[in-house]
């Protein structure tokens, strides 16, 4: 059976392991203190931060599969299926979650600043690797989170749980910016393929009838998260992966420019744009010029 499990609740996380939940809205569990269970997928409506020391085979992640291997960090948001199939054995995890309910950021900045931290929406090939240091940094985040739950409950508890859940994701972000700068040689492989891929797109003339390409549509070629691909291109680039798409089709444009037998309005259709005045403010608000003003330079 490969049923999906709805987890509304930190406390649903929890008794899903037969763990104590330490608070109703954000909890901690320990792997070492659970029975072995059988795999299974979830649906989430809780936020969830996974470090993982067994492997566990293969991961299904939404639409993707990920090989998951030992101490790597999953980020699952709410609305998100992450999960292993039920192979009918028995297994024993090893690791820790930290799991938080949405309400318990309501009315803090951290609810609107939640947002920013894209990793929530990337795929689980896309996990972050820790290194020795980091591990350790995270989870000093996580037992002291862990520490202040099992104190009562005062006017400091809340401020101090959510300041040290924000740190920890704050050092997960620039975790992410260090694994971005040293998988440099796969980072220039995925810039390859986005060049590559946004040239055909242009070649075979895809604008004209489908529009131009979105970063939706890239990242699904390339098996990658559009949050994840942003996120690589501004380390790497400091270019969003939106960016790239319109310098390329800017490249495209002032190149057909050069054809004065094609009218303006012929190259902003062949652009996929409906209107030649948009392409025409388009054009202006990223060179400075109009098309016409371009041609006569």
């Amino acid at each position: 059976m490969n049923e999906i499990t709805k987890l509304k609740t930190v406390q649903d996380y929890c008794d899903l392991f037969g763990i104590e939940a330490l608070h109703p809205l954000i909890s901690i569990v320990n792997c070492d203190k659970m029975k072995p269970i059988r795999h299974g997928r979830r649906l989430y409506n809780i936020y969830g931060i996974l470090l993982k020391d067994s492997d566990c085979g293969i991961m299904n992640y939404g639409k993707s599969v990920y090989d998951y291997e030992k101490g790597t960090v999953l980020f699952a948001a709410p609305g998100q299926v992450m999960g292993i199939n039920d192979d009918g054995q028995l297994h024993q995890p090893a690791g820790w979650a930290l799991v938080f309910h949405p309400e318990l950021l309501r009315g803090t900045p951290l609810a609107h600043s939640i947002k920013d931290y894209t990793y929530f929406s990337y795929n689980t090939n896309e996990a972050l690797h820790l290194s020795e240091n980091e591990r350790h940094t995270i989870t000093e985040c996580k037992e002291k989170i862990e520490a202040e739950l099992q104190y009562p409950s005062d006017k400091h508890s809340k401020p101090l749980i959510l300041d040290n859940v924000k740190l920890l994701l704050d050092y997960c972000i620039r975790f992410y910016d260090r694994q971005f700068t040293t998988r440099e040689n796969m980072n220039r492989d995925i810039l390859s393929r986005l060049e590559s891929l946004l040239d055909d797109y242009f070649r075979y003339g895809k604008p004209a009838t489908e529009g131009l390409p979105t970063v939706q549509y890239c990242a699904d070629r390339l098996c990658l998260s559009p949050n994840y691909l942003s996120d690589l291109l501004r380390n790497t680039t400091e270019l969003s992966a939106l960016k790239h798409i319109q310098l390329k089709a800017l490249d495209v444009a002032k190149a057909r420019m050069y054809d004065t037998d094609t009218s303006v309005s012929e190259i902003a259709y062949s652009l996929g744009f409906q209107y030649p005045q948009h392409f025409i403010r388009w054009f202006k608000r990223m060179t400075g010029f109009t098309p016409g003003e371009y041609r006569e330079q």
